[in-house]
């Protein structure tokens, strides 16, 4: 499916535009496991840039120019703080992947609306690939070797391979629940300060 520019690619593997997804239902949440997901849980804007590899200063302007705003709660002027969702910090982290490969910033906004229209599951099984200009989706093996042979894809991003990455580095770091704004520790034993701050409050 294509998703960004106006290559041409092998069969089943298409260029992705603006507007390919506005016929495609989205796959149900549940069709994903793990507690990252959740959509009780979010994750404040040092813990995302932590997770997908961001300076602050890059999820601000992501954020303030609506490349990848935070779907739970946005900032309300001083003093709030942004709740980036699971998905939001997989986007975030494809995002920086594709810029540093020189993708362009028009495709990969094309890119991000593609991969928000897109169900949980959906994201687990995709691989974009891109050669620079153009970014494509493949589902399958096939599809990545069609492109490689056709000379259209000169890397690749398997997003279930980003989306462990994150939900990896999520484990360590520091969720919030979105209904009472209760601090979820993570794994990392080093980190007394959420444990203290839940018990003093």
């Amino acid at each position: 499916m294509a998703i960004t520019g106006d290559g041409m690619a092998a069969e089943g593997a298409l260029p992705l535009h603006a507007g390919a997804t506005a016929n495609r239902a989205p796959a149900p949440a549940a069709a994903v496991s793990g507690d990252c997901e959740a959509q009780d849980i979010g994750y404040r804007g040092p813990t995302a840039c932590a997770a997908a590899g961001i300076t602050y200063r890059q999820l601000d302007y992501w954020a303030r120019t609506g490349l990848v705003e935070p779907s739970i709660r946005p900032a309300y002027g001083s003093g709030t703080q942004r709740l980036y969702s699971f998905r939001d910090v997989v986007v975030l982290k494809i995002v920086k992947r594709l810029l540093d490969t020189g993708v362009s910033l028009q495709n990969i906004r094309t890119a991000v609306q593609h991969l928000r229209a897109r169900g949980l599951a959906d994201l687990t099984r995709m691989t974009l690939m891109s050669d620079g200009a153009t970014v494509y989706e493949c589902t399958s093996p096939d599809q990545v070797v069609d492109l490689l042979q056709g000379g259209q894809g000169v890397f690749g991003i398997a997003v279930g391979v980003v989306w462990r990455d994150v939900e990896g580095a999520l484990s360590q770091l520091h969720g919030e629940r979105v209904d009472t704004g209760e601090t979820l520790v993570g794994k990392n034993p080093h980190d007394e300060l959420a444990r203290r701050r839940n018990r003093a409050g």
